[in-house]
């Protein structure tokens, strides 16, 4: 059975990636409406309920519009925005996330795909809130760079026009209340927001997030091995997961953690760094930002939706 599938906000970074993926497959009828259209609501409700699958790649109040006009009981939906990642009746599109994540994913209608930035920082956490090693109300500080496609075209185009004379280290945020802390601290299993102050730089796409842990006044202060062992716990045996724990190693640095280092996949590959002398602990995840931060997860999600693949469209 083929599925109609139909990206609300196809023309945008994050649209233009998903329908390139899809474009190929015998599986799927995209469908598509006139770019004089797009802002007619009589002509995307057609398109909204005539769909299997909604995808939407557009701003929140937007995103919410589509799915006002979704009057049927069966079109399901993707969302790529942030206006549901924390809302009841919304399931969380991080197919890796828990062992029965993905099963939660199949049986969704409403499905809200995850933010760039969250992805590392719960995989890093959530193992380690579950496990019990780090508590709930522990300070959480959460860093880390992305490329300029993050923050779509407006800034695409002024980080191309600047070229070579554009910052190469940007940090922004800096009011401390980034849309994406909600889920964070929802999905990581925090009690409090993190303190996040993320970074922009000149390169076009990939990302790291890094999570430093101060871990010497827990009453129990876990070892570097404890963490690791926890975190790859976690993420073992999920079958066509994406998401890899690199071992455990000493290396003062790694060349490696390059944020451009998985760009064009949908890996994210997640490293533990500890000194237990100090009692001190750094997770990094290191992962595509438009891939599995963005249109690579929402393929994935539609894959596990349709009972297909997880990894068709997908590269490793």
């Amino acid at each position: 059975m083929v599925a109609r599938i139909f990206i609300d906000g196809e023309a945008g970074t994050t649209g233009l990636q998903i329908r390139e993926r899809l474009a190929v497959r015998r599986d799927i009828e995209l469908l598509s409406i006139a770019p004089e259209q797009r802002k007619d609501m009589s002509a995307r409700a057609d398109m909204l309920n005539s769909a299997d699958v909604a995808i939407l790649c557009l701003p929140d109040d937007a995103a919410k519009e589509s799915v006002s006009l979704i009057t049927n009981g069966t079109t399901r939906v993707i969302d790529a925005s942030t206006a549901y990642r924390v809302a009841d009746g919304w399931t969380y599109g991080f197919a890796e996330m828990d062992k029965g994540q993905s099963a939660a994913i199949a049986a969704a209608r409403f499905v809200t795909n995850p933010g760039c930035w969250p992805q590392g920082v719960i995989a890093a956490l959530r193992p380690l809130v579950a496990a019990g090693l780090v508590p709930a109300d522990f300070p959480v500080t959460v860093n880390g760079i992305s490329g300029y496609s993050g923050g779509g075209k407006s800034m695409i185009a002024d980080y191309e026009a600047q070229g070579d004379a554009a910052n190469v280290f940007l940090p922004y945020g800096l009011a401390l209340g980034h849309k994406h802390l909600p889920e964070m601290k929802t999905y990581s299993g925090l009690a409090d927001a993190p303190l996040f102050v993320p970074a922009v730089g000149n390169y076009y796409k990939g990302m790291i997030t890094s999570v430093p842990l101060n871990l010497a006044r827990l009453p129990k202060v876990p070892t570097g091995a404890e963490l690791h062992a926890a975190i790859a716990d976690h993420f073992a045996g999920q079958m066509k997961g994406f998401v890899e724990v690199a071992p455990l190693s000493p290396l003062d640095r790694a060349s490696e953690l390059n944020p451009q280092a998985l760009n064009g996949t949908n890996m994210m590959r997640v490293y533990v760094f500890a000194n237990d002398a100090r009692a001190q602990a750094v997770v990094i995840a290191v992962y595509d930002n438009l891939g599995k931060g963005a249109s690579g997860a929402a393929v994935q999600n539609l894959n596990i939706m349709l009972g297909a693949d997880p990894a068709e469209s997908l590269a490793a």
